[in-house]
């Protein structure tokens, strides 16, 4: 467990990756946090928004009553903002919004209203400041991350391999597809802290294969690396076997039924992760409330895979797997990206 206080090099990390964003003095910015977000992020988000001379202020929200069968982790829905127009409305007049809500703005409802009213958002992910200083923003990492969502956009199929049995397509045509560097300077814009990920949503009836998780890969919504291998049919978009023997594919299953919804077997987005300073092996070091699991997300020349909403498919649901699958081969159309987990050309 790490302390929790100020340090300065903490501080420096936030100050610097609001300076990425081109804040100026006199900007007003809010930073929206609820009754169960890390009070230590919003000491550290204020003081350096002091420090650069904004004038920050506070929305804070009880944090909703849980509604869903089982227990809800990381998701990027917060429910904080449901039913509260008038502080919509607030927060669309602000420069910026600090998103430090538990579950993040990221797939919120709220989110294009927020975004067409020109503020602009940074979710700073639900991770002890450690990780958030270790991951803060890197300049020379944005251009490749641009470069491989250009590419992905131009992409008619993504297909994913793997020595372990994975053999997956996706229809790329008219996939939204984001590219995330860690911050934003544009109105209207939203990014994530920490980043260094691409993800693209695929349209209806988009999906289809086998995906196998080996030993290794990771559940994110249980913060587990798997122990045993689980194997996903993968049928117009929704897993409709699940195959395994041992604790993970027990857990996936009753996970699953759980929510009686079968838009929680959908897909939701898929991508791949290009954080050079993220680590695989980040999930071991940390208490399970000290990490909300973005770094496994982003580390370099990961397949993340999930399962859950996807609005531009007109599917909605709180049932969300995020699956980070390593020693992959990614394909777009006829340009390998991805061999064996390692980013190639210029995406390296």
């Amino acid at each position: 467990m790490l302390n929790d206080r100020i340090e300065k090099p903490w501080l420096d990390a936030f100050q610097n990756t609001f300076n990425l964003c081109g804040l100026q003095p006199g900007d007003s910015v809010a930073i929206l946090s609820e009754s169960q977000s890390r009070e230590i992020n919003l000491q550290l988000a204020e003081l350096a928004l002091l420090n650069l001379g904004t004038k920050p202020f506070h929305v804070r929200i009880p944090t909703p009553a849980g509604t869903a069968p089982v227990p809800v982790r990381s998701t990027g829905a917060s429910k904080a903002l449901t039913g509260l127009q008038p502080v919509i409305d607030a927060l669309g007049q602000t420069t910026m919004v600090i998103d430090c809500t538990v579950e993040g703005l990221l797939h919120a409802p709220e989110l294009p209203t927020l975004l067409a009213a020109g503020t602009r958002i940074l979710m700073v992910s639900n991770e002890h400041p450690e990780t958030l200083a270790r991951l803060q923003p890197d300049v020379q990492l944005t251009p490749k991350v641009k470069a491989a969502a250009k590419l992905c956009k131009q992409a008619s199929q993504m297909r994913v391999t793997s020595t372990a049995g994975t053999n997956l397509t996706i229809d790329m045509n008219d996939a939204p597809t984001a590219g995330v560097w860690g911050y934003t300077e544009r109105p209207g814009t939203l990014a994530h802290w920490p980043a260094g990920v691409v993800v693209s949503f695929p349209k209806q009836g988009s999906t289809n294969g086998t995906l196998v998780l080996a030993p290794g890969d990771i559940n994110l919504t249980f913060k587990r690396y798997l122990q045993d291998a689980v194997t996903l049919t993968i049928e117009n978009d929704y897993v409709t076997r699940i195959e395994g023997r041992g604790t993970d594919a027990e857990l996936m299953r009753r996970y699953w039924a759980a929510w009686g919804d079968q838009e929680a077997y959908a897909v939701s987005h898929v991508g791949f992760g290009m954080n050079p300073k993220a680590r695989y092996e980040a999930l071991t070091m940390y208490d399970q409330r000290d990490t909300n699991g973005t770094e496994l997300r982003a580390f370099a020349g990961n397949f993340l895979f999930s399962t859950g909403a996807n609005e531009f498919a007109d599917r909605y649901t709180e049932g969300h797997f995020d699956l980070p699958v390593c020693h992959c081969d990614i394909w777009l159309d006829d340009l390998l990206i991805i061999k064996q987990g390692q980013l190639q050309g210029e995406l390296a």
